[in-house]
């Protein structure tokens, strides 16, 4: 495993984060996830996300059974919140001060620790003043509750004026969670850039499109039982716009170039996002504990620059990177 530091900041996150999106407390049972989680921590990984909203609280209590007994000091770990949770209430939801401070307590009790490394809001909140949200992140962090904090989807924009109200508060903002991958390059022409200009890293989800990048879905083909296209319970209406026949037929395109540098197709994938210098760690998760292995193959690997080009030349002329798409729900409220 290979780390980087988060931001501009003296915090080395592992290469490869695991996530538990649409799979504790959902997907898998939690012997499973239990032992996904082990077959991380056995293959280098140290750094684990999670979110209040996954399986509406019971990813983080899956997560945090998962970690018991594991040194706290020798892991990161991530949580985020904004979605609804609970009985999803009209205070049960957003960025406001009294939704961060109830939710910081409940993540760390589910998560059976007494800090977070790094506190992320989930999305941005248009109904609540930026000063409320950053002011009550700052007592977040004061209290040593988290060390950081993090956002995730928020535009260039959003970024820099969060950035400003951290700063004045003596607080660090430090990373972005945003989709990134060869098929969503939206984060590319202006967050990228942002980000760079104010120490702030990616740790990007979706790296391999949903599953698409694994070359499992075959254009023409029904959808693999199982699988999340497959699922309209587990994630299906997050990999559609990707089944595409052209994108499918060009995914297959990949497979020499995987096979010249020894990687599956997953692997090339994640490893395309890792060659990007603001990307800190490329979010994985898993259902199976054997795939967790696989997927760690891809920390370290340098992708040269004829061998990007040839992956542009395959997809780059199918990729999304209009900037306008990085965006948050707009306000609840008429």
């Amino acid at each position: 495993m290979e780390f980087r530091y988060l931001g501009n900041s003296g915090l080395k996150i592992s290469e490869i984060t695991y996530g538990n999106w649409l799979t504790h407390g959902a997907q898998v049972e939690q012997d499973v996830a239990t032992q996904c989680v082990h077959a991380a921590l056995e293959a280098g990984i140290t750094t684990f996300d999670t979110a209040d909203v996954y399986a509406n609280t019971v990813a983080e209590q899956v997560l945090g059974d998962a970690l018991k007994g594991q040194r706290r000091e020798s892991l990161e770990i991530f949580t985020k919140v904004y979605f609804p949770t609970g009985p999803k209430g009209h205070n049960d939801t957003g960025l406001s001060r009294k939704h961060i401070m109830e939710s910081i307590n409940g993540s760390l009790q589910r998560l059976g620790t007494d800090y977070v490394d790094l506190y992320q809001a989930h999305r941005y909140d248009f109904e609540t003043p930026l000063e409320e949200t950053m002011q009550a992140f700052a007592d977040v962090v004061r209290q040593g509750k988290a060390l950081y904090i993090g956002v995730s989807e928020w535009n260039a924009e959003q970024l820099r004026a969060g950035h400003a109200l951290a700063k004045e508060l003596g607080i660090r903002l430090i990373s972005n969670q945003p989709q990134y991958n060869m098929l969503w390059r939206v984060i590319e022409p202006e967050v990228i850039p942002a980000s760079e200009e104010l120490g702030i890293s990616q740790i990007v989800w979706s790296p391999i499109a949903q599953g698409v990048l694994t070359g499992k879905y075959l254009p023409g083909q029904p959808w693999p039982e199982g699988s999340r296209a497959a699922d309209k319970d587990g994630g299906a209406q997050f990999i559609e716009k990707y089944l595409t026949e052209e994108i499918l037929t060009a995914v297959q395109k990949l497979k020499p170039i995987a096979e010249d540098h020894g990687l599956t197709l997953a692997q090339l994938a994640i490893a395309w996002v890792l060659q990007n210098p603001n990307v800190a760690s490329a979010l994985v998760g898993a259902s199976r504990p054997e795939q967790i292995a696989s997927n760690v193959a891809a920390a370290g690997v340098e992708l040269d620059g004829s061998t990007m080009e040839a992956i542009d030349a395959v997809v780059g002329h199918l990729a999304q990177d209009d900037p306008a798409l990085t965006k948050s729900p707009p306000a609840r409220l008429a």
